[in-house]
């Protein structure tokens, strides 16, 4: 039982499972204004990579970088109750990085839930530091911005 990433089209059923998991979670949490997940339709544009990490077929978390030109932005990332304690995060984390390095983007950021205390860890563990907002994103009550300089 190795765990696999690659490059997916976020409209096969596995992803499509995880992303609806993720909205799922993302609506339960924070009042629709709040919640900055893009839908599946917003993923698959060529400026997205999107990668899901399986196991034995399984599809078992998922994770996805916007090249923004100057930056690469994190979006969906996500991992089933199943993956959870395996390393499925991480590797979606550095498989992303590996594809922003690729693609000469000097620093990735994101975006959080301000309540995701488990996903502000693992972004900390893989080198995120707290950062001001970007893009368009507002000052909402419920955002954390984080970013990783790659260069």
């Amino acid at each position: 039982m190795t765990l696999q990433v690659r490059k997916a089209d976020p409209k096969e059923p596995g992803a499509t499972a995880l992303l609806q998991a993720s909205h799922a979670l993302m609506t339960s949490l924070y009042p629709a204004e709040h919640n900055h997940y893009l839908e599946i339709d917003e993923l698959c544009t060529p400026d997205i990579s999107f990668l899901i990490v399986e196991e034995d077929g399984e599809a078992l978390g998922c994770g996805a970088m916007a090249n923004k030109g100057t930056y690469g932005e994190l979006k969906s990332i996500f991992t089933d109750p199943k993956g959870r304690g395996k390393g499925v995060a991480a590797l979606i984390m550095s498989a992303l990085e590996a594809e922003a390095t690729a693609q000469n983007l000097p620093v990735l950021k994101l975006e959080t839930g301000d309540t995701l205390d488990a996903a502000h860890r693992l972004y900390a563990r893989c080198g995120f530091t707290i950062c001001e907002k970007f893009g368009a994103y507002d000052d909402g009550p419920h955002s954390v911005f984080m970013e990783k300089q790659l260069t």
